[in-house]
């Protein structure tokens, strides 16, 4: 958890709250009775108990000052690690510090509780840590919840308890995660060691770990640190883990409040997924949406990363013992708690996803990818609110990611051309964060805006309609191996920037195979209002032969105008806080070329030559586009729509 961000509010806008200052609850309005109102997935909910029953042991020092659970009630003991070369205590806290729980970095305890099946085994391993809190208000039972349902469902969950870390301790993320990997350490001896209740029970081929805000951050380091051989910030503490870690579970995290060597962590060759809530008062941005980035798949294995913004979700119902006050119990007085989910929406819809993620990457039950690629296929397990949600596969080819150079007219790939007909807007930029421009996502998008209605005379009249095309060569096309089995990806958010109307000399000029035809000046007439006209668009390809395919982008999903999130009671506060009173977040859509073929029967996937989006569907507007590519590997698509 990172307090200090709304630390400096809390005294004003406390105040004026007491006083009676709070402004009217503002949310965007609901589509999920309708968004939601398909279930085609057919396996079990992931949500809900499985065929284990469960049993429940602690492990520990035996000697905890604090914890009796840790000190009384251990089925085995562990030994000390010293964490110093990671966790630096200030002279000031440091003897009050050891006096509070008896022991030091130099000494810190590898303590867990472990829900588990009763059963031969053996079964993946998956390990949760908490964030920072009130270190005496001890955060590791929190997730009970999960380590009954995964334990029913086939699991070993160990919450582990990291509280001793926890307070006013800074530049401690890399602690957080080295102890992560220190208890696998004793998980592959358990598993190895002939007598002990998890002889051969435990699956040391299949690990995932899980965190929460720091802990969050600490998955994705501890995710890094497994593979390196060094300490990056002193080559002199050596590393020899090398865990069969598969899979990475961030729930609201913070990111780069550790930096290895000075740079953001790299995370590779792992599933990831990543959670956060729109309403969230703690860390409230998206900084997972950094970290989904970064993930790179190199080891040319099946993986996939995903990313779900959980609409009026915070940061602490996930942990049942950390409640609705996000910033602590003083909290309620100017964050606005108002228009939350219920704690038990919110638990529901992080048990269905833990379970589908685990099931999906442990057990191998690809039964559950849908879900990650489109989330309406599972209406009925999802708590009713809104999700805007991005996926990408190791099997994804970029086409355009637009963060390579500054020429607007080229791909991602050599073979890709980019031309833009009547836009308004055509630029590439990079996207922040809710807090602005000092917290970059670190990936470059293009800005698309377009105005289809005629300047002067008849205010009905309309030009033909703006569009973008992405064009590829034979050689390209062929290397890429279109066909049947292919997807087309791209991520993609409306916004609320209107550009005027485009001049009248646009109907008459062709447009050139490199420019945009019409388009307004740099100092255009665009303006941002609010607007709840339904956003679609079409999207269009185009075989070697000509042969056209056109479906809407509301076939694939839904795109959403950017969700209001109003986190603090007083409206001027939160305006002075955040530049936007929304965060940013890009839908990606999955679109399989068979459902283009299934609309046009003569398209062939295989000699496809272009892909362009047609903005024909609302006759002004604006949008944000990334990551735009083909994958062979998408798997079988339910079509919840027709064309």
């Amino acid at each position: 958890m990172r307090r200090a961000t709304l630390l400096s509010l809390a005294a004003a806008a406390g105040a004026a709250a007491a006083a009676g200052c709070t402004q009217r609850l503002v949310l965007s309005k609901d589509d999920s009775p309708v968004v939601l109102s398909h279930q085609l997935i057919t396996a079990p909910n992931p949500g809900e108990p499985g065929p284990f029953a469960v049993k429940t042991m602690y492990y520990g020092s035996g000697t905890d000052k604090r914890r009796r659970e840790f000190r009384d009630s251990v089925t085995i003991k562990t030994a000390t690690v010293n964490a110093s070369a990671f966790v630096t205590i200030p002279p000031a806290q440091a003897k009050q510090r050891k006096k509070d729980w008896g022991f030091g970095p130099d000494k810190y305890p590898i303590n867990g509780r472990v829900w588990y099946p009763d059963g031969p085994g053996p079964f993946p391993l998956v390990l949760i840590v908490h964030g920072n809190h009130d270190p005496l208000q001890y955060s590791d039972p929190g997730y009970a919840y999960l380590g009954t349902l995964l334990a029913s469902r086939g699991f070993i969950l160990v919450s582990v308890d990291e509280n001793f870390i926890n307070g006013g301790l800074r530049g401690e993320s890399d602690g957080r995660a080295w102890l992560l990997l220190k208890h696998l350490e004793d998980w592959r001896r358990w598993s190895d060691s002939a007598g002990g209740p998890f002889y051969h029970k435990v699956d040391m081929h299949e690990i995932a770990l899980m965190g929460h805000s720091r802990g969050g951050e600490a998955v994705g380091i501890a995710a890094a640190f497994n593979r390196l051989s060094h300490y990056p910030d002193d080559a002199n503490v050596k590393f020899n883990f090398n865990f069969d870690i598969k899979s990475v579970f961030a729930i609201a995290p913070v990111d780069g409040q550790y930096k290895p060597a000075g740079v953001w962590t790299p995370i590779e060759n792992v599933n990831y997924m990543v959670i956060h809530g729109s309403h969230d008062g703690d860390v409230s941005t998206f900084n997972g949406l950094r970290t989904f980035q970064r993930i790179r798949f190199t080891d040319g294995k099946p993986h996939f990363k995903a990313a779900f913004y959980v609409y009026r979700a915070n940061h602490g119902q996930w942990n049942t013992v950390w409640g609705n006050k996000d910033d602590g119990p003083r909290s309620g007085r100017y964050l606005d708690l108002r228009g939350l989910l219920s704690p038990e929406q919110q638990r529901q819809f992080s048990k269905v996803m833990i379970g589908a993620f685990l099931e999906a990457t442990l057990h191998g039950k690809s039964e559950y990818l849908p879900i990650f690629r489109d989330h309406r296929v599972a209406g009925a397990w999802l708590p009713k609110t809104m999700y805007i949600t991005r996926f990408q596969e190791s099997g994804f080819r970029p086409l355009a990611t637009f963060d390579e150079d500054v020429d607007v007219t080229t791909g991602s790939v050599p073979g890709v051309a980019i031309s833009g007909d009547s836009l308004a807007t055509w630029k590439e930029n990079a996207l922040d964060l809710r807090d602005g421009q000092n917290d970059p996502i670190n990936t470059n998008a293009v800005t698309l805006g377009w105005n289809n209605h005629i300047r002067g005379g008849d205010t009905t009249k309309l030009g033909r309609p703006a569009s973008y095309t992405l064009g590829l060569t034979d050689s390209l096309s062929a290397a890429l191996h279109t066909g049947d089995a292919t997807s087309l990806y791209l991520s993609l958010a409306p916004t609320d920037a209107v550009p005027g109307p485009r001049a009248p000399h646009d109907t008459t000029k062709k447009s050139d195979s490199t420019g945009t035809r019409g388009a307004s000046s740099k100092k255009s007439n665009t303006k941002t209002q609010k607007d709840s006209t339904p956003v679609d668009l079409t999207v269009e390809v185009t075989d070697a032969a000509g042969h056209v395919a056109r479906l809407p982008l509301t076939h694939f999903g839904v795109p959403r105008r950017p969700l209001t999130a109003h986190i603090l009671r007083r409206a001027d506060e939160e305006r002075r806080r955040f530049p936007t009173q929304y965060e940013l977040v890009l839908q990606t859509y999955v679109m399989p070329l068979a459902e283009f073929v299934r609309q046009s029967p003569g398209f062939d996937p295989a000699r496809l030559r272009s892909v362009r989006l047609v903005f024909d569907r609302l006759q002004e507007g604006t949008v944000v586009v990334d990551d735009i590519g083909l994958s062979n590997s998408a798997g079988p698509f339910t079509s919840l729509g027709e064309p």
